[in-house]
């Protein structure tokens, strides 16, 4: 398999050595030790830090989608009201979902590179009257940021029941207090800022969005309602993974220690010095308005003068991989995700070189 030494794809992203390693040990079976329930609930108690919340979330086995699907599917009735806030593709997924589910969505759409209005939505809000809100924080196709928070902050006035969350690509890496923002269903991955593969999807969970799960009472192999109890009755819904939640535990220290002021400042810091590059070379933001750009991922517009398919060929040549994109942003931008162990400002420098290169013709050499 070929190597690129400058990964800048926006997850999963490159696994640190100390992650490995925690990993690569033989464990027993974690439905039977008490060792993992005790190692889970470390893990959840450092989430709760990295998450800003009270309350300890769930760690599912499987990519982020599982918690995604998971949470819909465990709150969601037919013919509930759900308002979908979209700032791109993921925020029109989960009206999608929705929809899917028989709820009765309304899509607020805002343009691909711009981030939502929360005046907007406080109107939106009270003319549809919800009973569920959702929301992206950063929307990685069009590397926009999102102000959930201040979307929270609204939905109280109106007697909206949940608002829930995806805050995969910038947990740890973008300031988000979970309760402090009104979430009740907080939604994380572990292969973006926490730097380890695609196993885990996590899920903050308010007291609220309990009771309403317990209403609900999904019971697919996804339903978060087995999670509530699974310590306190020392079983899973299925067997999981001592590796992964090791390899999590190994990771969520790292970030820890690193201290989230420190990492939101590194993240910041690489994101500004990628778009002042950038700009540099000429290249067009994306979003054109910085202020809603995000700090763990970049995405800028493919240059009139050549294709995507060719560029991402010149960037591979010069040893870059960076993310495409698809659905209507496809050949459109182009994104490189500086998120976890990317957030480094001698690779998104390194990064930035071949870019240079690329874009004055000149042939590439590694």
């Amino acid at each position: 398999m070929r190597q690129f030494p400058l990964p800048l794809i926006p997850g999963p992203v490159r696994v640190p050595a100390e992650v490995l390693a925690a990993r690569e040990q033989d464990y027993p079976s974690p439905d039977v030790e008490p060792e993992f329930f005790e190692l889970y609930a470390r893990v959840q108690g450092q989430l709760q830090a990295i998450m800003g919340t009270a309350h300890a979330p769930a760690i599912a086995l499987g990519e982020a989608m599982v918690v995604l699907w998971g949470a819909m599917k465990s709150v969601i009735a037919p013919g509930d009201r759900v308002l979908a806030i979209s700032t791109g593709l993921f925020g029109e997924g989960f009206a999608d979902m929705a929809r899917g589910l028989g709820a009765e969505v309304c899509l607020v759409e805002f343009g691909d590179d711009e981030a939502a209005d929360v005046n907007r939505i406080e109107d939106e809000v009270r003319r549809f009257r919800p009973r569920i809100v959702t929301a992206v924080h950063c929307e990685t196709p069009s590397g926009v940021l999102n102000p959930v928070a201040e979307i929270g902050a609204t939905l109280d006035r109106y007697d909206v029941e949940l608002y829930l969350v995806d805050a995969v690509a910038s947990i740890g890496g973008a300031p988000l207090l979970t309760d402090d923002a009104r979430i009740d269903l907080c939604l994380l991955g572990s292969q973006k800022v926490l730097a380890t593969p695609p196993d885990l999807g996590i899920v903050a969970v308010s007291p609220r969005a309990w009771a309403a799960i317990e209403r609900r009472d999904y019971a697919g192999y996804d339903a978060l309602l087995p999670f509530k109890s699974a310590l306190a009755k020392g079983s899973f819904p299925y067997t999981h993974s001592w590796h992964a939640v090791a390899g999590m535990e190994a990771a969520c220290r790292l970030l820890l220690d690193e201290g989230l002021d420190q990492s939101y400042a590194r993240h910041e810091r690489v994101a500004a010095r990628c778009r002042a590059r950038g700009r540099e070379l000429g290249l067009e933001l994306f979003p054109r308005d910085e202020r809603a750009a995000a700090p763990t991922v970049t995405a800028f517009r493919v240059p009139e003068a050549i294709d995507w398919v060719e560029l991402n060929r010149r960037f591979r040549a010069g040893g870059l991989v960076v993310g495409g994109n698809y659905g209507r942003l496809a050949g459109k931008n182009f994104r490189l995700g500086h998120m976890g162990t990317q957030a480094d400002e001698a690779l998104v420098d390194a990064a930035l070189d071949v870019i240079a290169v690329v874009l004055s013709d000149r042939p590439v050499s590694v």
